[in-house]
């Protein structure tokens, strides 16, 4: 069955509230509106691929400038939440050809934008640290609040298709989605050999697209666009599964994210009570990376002896830590490890 055969049963109760009848718009229209082969295709694909170049573009440029503003814009004219969502209508109207042309233009707009990715690496500098960008960082390392809040815009962007009087809200659910820049990130990460880090990347964008389309396959099922509740019941299962395991991947960073957190609290307070006998001395910050913390110091004088802050760490961090100071007067200190 096709969704322009699909049936539109009618809601009453709390659904006739959420979404009153005057404001529902016809499966025809929603799948028009979603579908890229649908009426007018030519015009429709055209439009696509080349606000997604663009959008790739200025979300690469973005993010080597490490400027969230220009990430923002490439997110906001980014279309690829459009055929995504029309994965989730295909599931839910069990309208095979849509929810296979909807994946295929995604797969494709996948490998587009991760290609302006690479191209964009060849203007990074040689060595520099990718990590050091805040737009790379930020979307190599998803944790499940990323998930959380990629559902909760998947809502939003669901009821924004399928309402006229809210239709306004989509340009924000662009803004809160992030599907273009952690595409571009993988593609320079890529680009760069950093593969950890486009894996990363790339996590995130798989929990965004999952997210989404379990989303809208909630609000489009529970809206009355659904054709057999029992094929939308085996769609819940399938997405279920491969939220599993996504969330695999980020419910172990989340866990190793509140673990270096706690080491950095533990080593930021042992590094300050250890430079507190030294007058004028003070801790700028310590950053920890794969085995080895990093501590920045502001020192006028000698430091105390580096063992001692070794024995202040014994039992706060895991052994086989290695501590390495960066002093203001230009020293790097490599005090060894922790035992």
């Amino acid at each position: 069955m096709t969704t322009g055969e699909a049936q539109e049963p009618a809601r009453g109760g709390w659904w006739s509230r959420l979404l009153p009848a005057a404001q529902r718009k016809p499966l025809g229209e929603l799948a028009d509106q979603l579908d890229l082969a649908g009426r007018d295709r030519a015009s429709k694909r055209s439009a696509f691929w080349s606000m997604l170049v663009i959008s790739a573009v200025i979300a690469s440029a973005g993010v080597l400038a490490d400027s969230t503003a220009t990430v923002i814009g490439a997110m906001i004219i980014a279309p690829l939440s459009r055929p995504i969502m029309g994965m989730a209508l295909g599931i839910v109207t069990a309208d095979r050809r849509l929810l296979l042309r909807s994946a295929g233009v995604v797969a494709l707009g996948l490998f587009v934008v991760v290609g302006v990715g690479v191209i964009a690496s060849l203007a990074v500098p040689g060595g520099e640290n990718l990590l050091a960008n805040t737009q790379v960082s930020g979307r190599t390392s998803p944790r499940l609040a990323d998930l959380v809040a990629a559902v909760a815009t998947g809502l939003a962007g669901a009821v924004g298709l399928s309402r006229r009087d809210v239709s306004d809200v989509l340009p924000g659910v662009a803004i809160a989605i992030s599907l273009v820049p952690p595409l571009a990130v993988a593609g320079i990460c890529l680009g760069q050999g950093e593969f950890a880090l486009a894996a990363g990347a790339s996590v995130l964008f798989a929990s965004n697209v999952l997210s989404l389309v379990l989303a809208g396959t909630a609000v489009f099922a529970g809206y009355g666009y659904a054709w057999k509740a029992a094929r939308v019941t085996r769609a819940y299962a399938t997405i279920a599964l491969m939220m599993v395991l996504v969330l695999v991947p980020l419910g172990a960073n989340t866990a190793a994210n509140l673990l270096v957190n706690a080491w950095t609290n533990r080593i930021t307070a042992a590094a300050t009570r250890w430079v507190g006998a030294v007058p004028g001395a003070e801790v700028r910050g310590v950053t920890i990376a794969a085995h080895t913390a990093t501590i920045d110091i502001l020192a006028p004088q000698q430091l105390p002896p580096v063992g001692n802050l070794l024995n202040a760490l014994h039992g706060q961090v895991p052994t086989g830590v290695r501590i390495v100071l960066n002093v203001s007067n230009g020293q790097r200190i490599d005090a060894g490890t922790v035992r």
